[in-house]
Formats: C-alpha cells, sequence, structure tokens
C-alpha cells in the first residue's frame, strides 16, 4: 500500500541528543489493514521512532500527519485519540489485580454511584481472551499468572482499545510455539478487519510470515524497504548488520578433549518416570533441542541444583559431584546462564560491577569488608574481555540492552574460571548483531577447554553454533546428531519421538 491510502505519515522524522543523532530523515507510512515489519539492531532507533509516534518523545524534526492533519508532534493523549495502541515488551499490569481490571485499567465501565460494573467488566474482557486462545480466565489474579499469559493480556489491553494500529514490541518474546502461531493469527484477524500492525521482533522468520512489508533500521536511518515478496530472513539481516548470517557463526580452532560432564539417568520432577543420559566434552559445544514442554530447562535447573533430582548421577572431570544447591554447582565450577536473564540472573537495580562480583563476594573483601577498588578493577576487566557497551562499570545493569545485560551475567561466572556452562536460551530477545558476539564468546570459551550446553529452541542457531546436538522428547534424550548429520528435519523427528532418517 502507499501513502496515498495512509491515514498516519512519519515525515524526515529526525531526533537529536546531546552528542547523539539518534534518528535522521525517517519517513513512514501507514495504510489501514497493513502489518509492518520493522526490523534493526538495539539502538538503530525502533524505540525511538516508536516514542515519538505515540507521543513520549517529541521529535527534533519532521511532520506527523494524522488523517490529512500535519503537527509538529505527537502527545500520548492525541496518540491514543488518532487509535494507536502498544504492547510494550516491559509488561506494565499490577500484579495483585485480576485480568480485567489490567485490561480497562482507568476505563472501567460504571453503574449507579460511579462504581464499577464488574458484570459488564468481565462480559467485555471474556471476548478479547477468546480471540488471543488465552486458558485463563478473565478473573484470574496477574500475579498467579506465567510470564507467556501475562503476554497475553498486554495484548488484549491494546486489542479493548479498538485501535486503528496496534504497536506491537517483541510480542512474542515470551510466548510458546503455539501461543506465538495464535497471536498470528490475532494480527491476521486484525488485518483483515483493517486495523494495522506494526511488529517489532528480532524473531526475522515471525517477521517473514506476516509482515506485508519490512522497513529497515541502522544507525537511525532507513536503509531498506522490503516488498512483501523480497521478504526473506537472509536479506532482512544483511541489510540490519551489513554481512550475510554464515559469518555470526564460528567454527571450531580445535577438537573437543575428554569428557567433563555425565549426567547418568537423572530424573526430574517434571518427567519422574524420563531418564537423562547425555556427557560433554571440553571444548564442546553441544546443542539441546527440543518442542516446548520438552524438559531442556528442567533438566538443566536439576542439574545445576536449582529443583531437585528424584534420581541420578552428575559427574565431574570422572568424579561424582554432590549437588544439592546452585552453591554446590558453582563451588564444582558448573554455572548456568538462566532462560529468563532479568528473573534469575542479573539484578536490574544493581551496577556492572556489583551483579559481577556478587557470586564471589569473598574474593573482593578483605576482614569481610567489601573492597570496591577489587571489585572495580575485577569489573573492568571484564567489561573490555566481553566489550560490554556502558559508560562505566558502575552503570546501572537494568538501563543495558538485552545484548549487553545477557553479557554481564556471562561476566560473574567467567570471574570463577568455569569448567562448565549451561546456556539456557542465550539469546532470547537479543538482536542479530548482539548475536554474532554471543556466538563468538561462547566459541572462544570452549577454544579454552569450556564444555558448554546450549539450550536453545532457534533451529538456527542450534545448527549453526553447536558441535553435536542432542534432542529432547518428553523428558528423555530421543537421539545424538554429529555435524555432518545436522538439518532441519532430523532434528525435528527427533524432537517429535521419531527416529531419526
Amino acid at each position: 500500500m502507499n501513502a496515498a491510502s495512509s491515514f498516519l505519515d512519519l515525515i524526515d522524522i529526525g531526533k537529536t541528543y546531546p552528542g547523539v543523532n539518534a534518528l535522521a530523515d525517517v519517513s513512514l507510512s501507514v495504510s489501514p489493514g497493513e502489518t509492518i515489519g520493522l526490523v534493526g539492531e538495539n539502538g538503530a532507533g525502533k524505540s525511538t521512532l516508536m516514542k515519538i509516534l505515540g507521543g513520549v518523545t517529541a521529535p527534533s524534526q519532521g511532520t506527523i500527519r494524522v488523517d490529512g492533519a500535519d503537527r509538529s508532534e505527537m502527545t500520548v493523549a492525541g496518540a491514543t485519540k488518532a487509535g494507536i495502541a502498544f504492547v510494550h515488551q516491559e509488561l506494565n499490569l499490577f500484579e495483585n489485580l485480576d485480568v480485567a481490571a489490567n485490561i480497562y485499567i482507568g476505563r472501567e465501565p460504571r453503574k449507579g454511584w460511579g462504581l464499577i460494573d464488574e458484570k459488564m467488566l468481565h462480559d467485555k474482557v471474556r471476548p478479547l481472551l477468546q480471540r488471543l486462545g488465552a486458558d485463563f480466565p478473565s478473573d484470574a489474579l496477574v500475579g498467579d499468572l506465567s510470564l507467556a499469559q501475562r503476554q497475553l493480556v498486554e495484548i488484549a489491553k491494546a486489542l479493548s482499545l479498538d485501535a486503528r494500529l496496534v504497536i506491537m514490541d517483541e510480542p512474542t518474546s515470551s510466548l510458546t510455539a503455539t501461543e506465538t502461531n495464535r497471536l498470528l493469527d490475532v494480527i491476521a484477524d486484525l488485518r483483515a478487519n483493517g486495523v494495522s500492525v506494526i511488529f517489532i521482533s528480532h524473531r526475522l522468520q515471525e517477521v517473514e510470515r506476516c509482515a506485508d512489508r519490512v522497513i529497515v533500521l541502522r544507525d537511525g536511518k532507513i536503509v531498506g524497504r522490503l516488498a512483501r515478496g523480497e521478504i526473506k530472513h537472509d536479506a532482512m539481516i544483511r541489510l540490519m548488520i551489513g554481512r550475510d548470517l554464515k559469518s555470526l557463526y564460528v567454527p571450531p580452532s580445535r577438537a573437543p578433549g575428554e569428557t567433563v560432564l555425565e549426567i547418568d539417568a537423572l530424573r526430574t520432577t517434571a518427567f519422574p518416570a524420563k531418564d537423562v543420559n547425555l556427557s560433554l566434552r571440553a571444548g564442546e559445544i553441544l546443542g539441546l533441542a527440543g518442542l516446548v514442554g520438552a524438559g531442556r530447562t528442567e533438566m538443566a535447573r536439576a542439574v545445576f541444583g536449582i529443583d531437585r533430582r528424584l534420581n541420578g548421577k552428575i559427574n565431574l572431570g570422572g568424579r561424582t559431584a554432590e549437588i544439592a544447591s546452585p552453591r554446590d554447582a558453582i563451588h564444582s565450577g558448573l554455572y548456568l546462564i538462566p532462560e529468563d536473564r532479568k528473573l534469575c540472573g542479573i539484578l536490574l537495580d544493581f551496577t556492572i560491577a556489583e551483579n559481577i562480583s556478587l557470586p564471589d563476594l569473598p574474593r573482593y573483601a578483605w576482614a569481610s569488608i567489601l573492597q570496591g577498588d577489587a571489585e572495580a578493577r575485577n569489573a573492568e576487566q571484564q567489561k573490555d574481555r566481553l566489550r560490554i557497551r556502558a559508560p562505566t562499570v558502575t552503570t546501572r545493569t537494568g538501563t543495558l540492552s538485552g545484548g549487553n545485560q545477557q553479557k554481564v551475567v556471562l561476566a560473574k561466572w567467567l570471574s570463577m574460571r568455569p569448567r562448565v556452562i549451561l546456556f539456557d536460551e542465550p539469546t532470547r530477545g537479543i538482536d542479530v548483531g548482539a548475536k554474532g558476539e554471543i556466538y563468538e564468546l561462547m566459541r572462544r570459551l570452549a577454544d579454552s577447554g569450556v564444555a558448554i550446553l546450549m539450550i536453545s529452541s532457534d533451529m538456527e542457531e542450534v545448527i549453526g553454533v553447536s558441535d553435536r546436538i542432542a534432542v529432547m522428547h518428553e523428558g528423555a534424550i530421543a537421539g545424538f546428531l554429529n555435524r555432518g548429520e545436522f538439518s532441519e528435519d532430523r532434528v525435528l523427528q527427533l524432537a517429535v519421538g521419531k527416529a531419526a532418517s
């Protein structure tokens, strides 16, 4: 669709901060009933552009045109009046309220004496949840919902506004494959009903599936526009980072060494009747694939001592490791990069230096008093080693991009000489360029002799990064693949319980 049929136009938008040109001459038109994929690395300008569109930030230059009327900037109230709704990556929900109250917060239907009409409220919310295929009721307490379920509540909130344009910022980052498919169906339904969608995602396969056209930002400028027939995964990556995808994967520089980790007949509470058996060698990256719910994360948590093991032994370096808690695992040189770094991997309000030193505080103390100079020196070394992009090591970790937060999680373990690292979804919510840096770090660790078990739901990542692949199905290892045997079909056959052919 072209600008002639658009109801919203951003014309030559620019945004300058002191010393930073965040956006330059960005023009974007939105027509009724189209889905626009907006892609780019972290820092490319996507968030700044959407803040301008939502009235949160005023542009330094340019024009915003709504239904033919020009304005120099948008207000939050003006964006809402124009029919623009946001689904933010960072959830903005009240855990002590139920689903219906969160969706209509500040817009509740009223009855006599100004009281909230609870019946009408829930009657309005139920069809929204049904539309999303939600498996929880409108009166469920948000604090009791999973991360994926809370994401659906945010989407339902946007749909409740009867918006003309819904902006979705990484809406599938916490969703399962089934929930993601349902959301893509919802986007198709919105499009069929004349509602436009701006879909921002690092999951380029989803952009390829749902977008009518794609706009690529890099360094605050539009570097490419792809029509429907041109939207290809590799084409988007080339525009985003200026090079091909294959350049992100670093091959091993040496053969794996001796077996470092052996998991023998391990059983978890998730699959009490199934055994997990696998081994991992020094200098090897073993990819662990499988469908959501196959038991991969549960296995990693049990190995690290977070969850109780029902049965099984863990051998490290040929000796039985008595791991009953994360403290035991850490003392054994076995570390976990968790699936949800913000919930389990870092403290967002702590500085980079504080996060890095936290697991090993006695190392930085004298007479039980923390020595800030020693803590800062180590943090500076890790910051340089991992190329953590931040002004100083006293920067609050919550202000960093997802890729740099992940580097901080890794930095705290690298300070402690790891033997084995379990990576659970190492690049979730990270842009393509930062993914390449994480892959490079993993390969450098493996080449130095560290054994790595990488759990990933990204098939491309599993095949591109791994030296060997193990596939889980319903709580047990369904099979192993060596590098010469890698293919999506073989991994998927094992993942659904079929023998690889």
